[in-house]
């Protein structure tokens, strides 16, 4: 395969920096992004890099649209084209439905929901213009397994990305732009709960005991004890776009569940959906108008 341009945000850590590494290796150039450069211009924090294959670009999705635009224009002409735009920035609210506010929903949505939007959107003409261009989205197993008390922020905001993944996925493949969903399970990177940690603050004293099984949950059983190996992960969904190692012969997948928790969380998921139709059916299913 030619060499690939990727813009891929939210590359402080985690595996959007892993993902910028994998790329490299390839011998693809990376617009590298992060709300803030000197998170990410430390001598060989990209293990690869060089200033020839790697340009680092300070961009805040939760920044105005217009501002963003700009930004993406403007990082667009570095390497004359983005083949590859990988929507990674994000954050991981954590507070129980009743503690959070709709402020609380639209700040979690504003970095994982409306700040994709208006990066996506930056991005696509100059993918249509050319007919090819792949859209990479960041989702998570949380969207579906929302179960989890505490996680209603994060998981709503993932499960809304989704699905405007789904139906810009159907608008823009006539313009050869492709989409792919990335569904990861918790993957044992750096920050993945430390970053945005689990406050277990609330005036509804009913909720008392929720709040501290969660918080000793979020504290004690998930960082550091994730199952997934994140450099597998980002070999993974380069294999995929770029069509080559393991994903060489096979189909383009519209969704990537990553790890064995994602899987098993959807087919919960699944099999859930699946038997309330089938309990429902018989009334649900008589519902049409007489005729």
């Amino acid at each position: 395969m030619a060499r690939l341009v990727w813009l891929v945000t939210g590359t402080s850590s985690g595996l959007g920096r892993r993902l910028v590494v994998s790329a490299l290796k390839r011998g693809d150039h990376v617009i590298a992004t992060a709300r803030s450069l000197s998170t990410i211009s430390e001598p060989d924090f990209f293990t690869g890099a060089t200033p020839e294959n790697l340009t680092p670009v300070e961009l805040d999705v939760t920044w105005p649209e217009e501002t963003i635009r700009t930004t993406i224009i403007a990082a667009t002409q570095v390497y004359g084209r983005i083949d590859v735009l990988v929507n990674n920035a994000g954050s991981a609210l954590k507070k129980l439905v009743e503690d959070a506010t709709a402020e609380d929903f639209r700040t979690q949505f504003d970095s994982n929901f409306f700040g994709v939007i208006n990066v996506t959107n930056a991005v696509l003409p100059q993918m249509r213009e050319r007919r090819e261009g792949t859209v990479v989205m960041i989702a998570s197993r949380s969207s579906w397994v929302p179960e989890v008390p505490g996680t209603a922020l994060y998981a709503s905001s993932k499960a809304a990305l989704r699905v405007y993944s789904e139906t810009l996925s159907v608008e823009v493949s006539p313009f050869n732009v492709r989409t792919l969903i990335v569904e990861p399970s918790a993957f044992r990177t750096e920050g993945i709960v430390s970053a945005f940690p689990y406050q277990p603050t609330g005036t509804i004293s009913d909720y008392n005991s929720v709040r501290e099984r969660i918080y000793k949950y979020f504290t004690e059983q998930v960082e550091g004890k994730q199952r997934g190996d994140p450099e597998k992960a980002v070999e993974l969904i380069v294999d995929v776009v770029r069509g080559e190692g393991c994903a060489a012969g096979r189909p383009w997948p519209l969704y990537l569940p990553l790890g064995v928790d994602a899987i098993l969380g959807i087919r919960q998921k699944c099999e859930m959906m699946t038997k309330a139709a089938d309990d429902w059916s018989e009334l649900s299913g008589k519902l049409d108008l007489d005729v």
